[in-house]
C-alpha cells in the first residue's frame, strides 16, 4: 500500500481510517438477528372428582390429637365404672354388667369437581376385639365396613358418638382399636 503524502494524509489518518471502515462494516455482522426456532406443546390432562375426609374436634366431645386430618386420635384417658372420669369431653353410662364411656367427634368430607349431592359413611374395626364393644352413633362395629349413614352432605363436620362398652369383668389395663372410616361419593 502506498500513502501519498502530497494531499496531506498522514499514515497514521489513513490507518484510522481503514480501521473505522473496518469496523463499520463488520457492524452489520454483529448486530444479525441470532438463528431462532419454535416448536409447540400440547399439554392435556383428565380432571377426576375427588373427595376427601378429615376428623374434627366437637366443642361438647373430647379434644382429637391430629384433628382436622384423616388419621386422627381420640384420647379418653383413664376410665372406670365407678372412679371419676377426668376427661373433659367423656360421657358414661353404667349398667350391672359394663359400663359405656362415649364422646363425640365430627367427620367432614369435602369434595371437588363432583356432581354428587352427598356421600354415604361407613366404619370397621381395624381388628377385631373379642372383649369389648365399639359403636359409632347406634352402629355396633366389626370388621366388616358398616353403613352410618347414607345422605350426609359435603363441607362441614357432622357429629357423631363413638363409644365404648367394657365388661365389668374385664381386666385392667390398656385399650386401643383403630377404627376405619370410609365416605363414599353417592
Amino acid at each position: 500500500m502506498r500513502i501519498n503524502r502530497e494531499k496531506g494524509v498522514s499514515t497514521k489518518s489513513l490507518l484510522k481510517g481503514v480501521m473505522v471502515l473496518a469496523g463499520v462494516l463488520t457492524i452489520p455482522a454483529l448486530a444479525a438477528a441470532q438463528d431462532t426456532t419454535t416448536g409447540a406443546l400440547t399439554v392435556t390432562a383428565t380432571v377426576d372428582s375427588s373427595i376427601a375426609l378429615t376428623f374434627e374436634s366437637d366443642a361438647a366431645g373430647v379434644a382429637l390429637a391430629g384433628t382436622g386430618t384423616s388419621a386422627a386420635t381420640m384420647a379418653l384417658g383413664t376410665v372406670s365404672a365407678y372412679e371419676t372420669i377426668a376427661t373433659p369431653g367423656v360421657s358414661r353410662s353404667v349398667t350391672a354388667t359394663d359400663f359405656t364411656v362415649s364422646s363425640l367427634f365430627g367427620v367432614k368430607v369435602v369434595k371437588a369437581n363432583s356432581a354428587s349431592a352427598n356421600y354415604t359413611l361407613a366404619a370397621a374395626l381395624g381388628s377385631a376385639d373379642a372383649t369389648n364393644t365399639w359403636k359409632i352413633n347406634a352402629t355396633t362395629l366389626t370388621t366388616t365396613s358398616q353403613d352410618l349413614g347414607a345422605a350426609y352432605n359435603y363441607g362441614s363436620a357432622v357429629a357423631h358418638t363413638m363409644s365404648l362398652t367394657v365388661p365389668v369383668t374385664a381386666a385392667a389395663g390398656a385399650i386401643s382399636k383403630v377404627i376405619n372410616f370410609t365416605a363414599t361419593a353417592n
